[in-house]
């Protein structure tokens, strides 16, 4: 098995989440004695969280970028990193690295083309939902989006900060995404892209009508997939 590196952190909860999506797609490929061969560096969120500057931008760079490259010197043959909004500094990150970076967009990009989505709405941070940096990847992935509404961005970014990462979770979180999730399903769009692995706290990726395409599962699988040499 080939060792993979993790930049974790961002939240705990996240990092949570993949090590136990991983080992479990591990163990159902090849047995359920073993285990992921890993490097973790687990970051604190607090130099990393509710960026909005260029300048708070390229400090998250240079953080992720000398994580990225720890790991490689540790002996890890590909990274991860366990945040959708941190791939918005992705290409500086596989530029000081000679192994790759795993690019969780472009994993979904390719799992929404197998399974013929055309047209998906996306759900995450503020920054993921309405920048054009994960939109446009992702567009160039051959799917056309809907528009980010801006009231829906703003709920569901203090959802993530002030409670998901924090550890909490409120009924009230709950039919709030509900009722997100409705709103869009009235729409002209075949799936939703689910760009937070936070959510997944209150939101249930396999108990909707409108399919929800969870980036964080979509993501550690095709982390198993290199692990596994399954991957080029």
């Amino acid at each position: 098995m080939r060792k993979l590196g993790l930049i974790g952190g961002m939240s705990w909860a996240a990092t949570e989440a993949y090590y136990r999506h991983i080992n479990r797609g591990l163990q159902k490929r090849v047995g359920s004695a073993c285990s992921a061969p890993l490097l973790i560096e687990s970051l604190n969120n607090c130099d990393l969280s509710r960026l909005s500057t260029d300048e708070q931008w390229a400090v998250a760079a240079q953080t992720l970028t000398a994580s990225a490259q720890r790991l490689e010197t540790a002996g890890a043959s590909a990274i991860m990193i366990s945040a959708n909004s941190m791939y918005r500094v992705a290409d500086a990150v596989q530029a000081s690295i000679s192994i790759p970076l795993i690019h969780i967009i472009d994993e979904t990009g390719e799992q929404l083309r197998t399974d013929g989505i055309k047209s998906a709405a996306i759900i995450g941070t503020r920054n993921v939902m309405a920048e054009r940096w994960y939109r446009q990847r992702l567009v160039g992935q051959g799917v056309t989006l809907a528009p980010a509404d801006t009231a829906h961005a703003e709920a569901i970014n203090r959802i993530i900060y002030d409670e998901l990462m924090q550890g909490q979770v409120t009924e009230a979180s709950r039919r709030t995404l509900r009722t997100i999730i409705t709103d869009i399903d009235k729409q002209d769009v075949d799936a939703i892209v689910l760009a937070c692995t936070e959510l997944v706290m209150i939101v249930d990726p396999d108990a909707n009508v409108l399919p929800i395409y969870d980036t964080t599962r979509i993501h550690a699988a095709a982390g198993v997939d290199w692990i596994l040499g399954n991957a080029p």
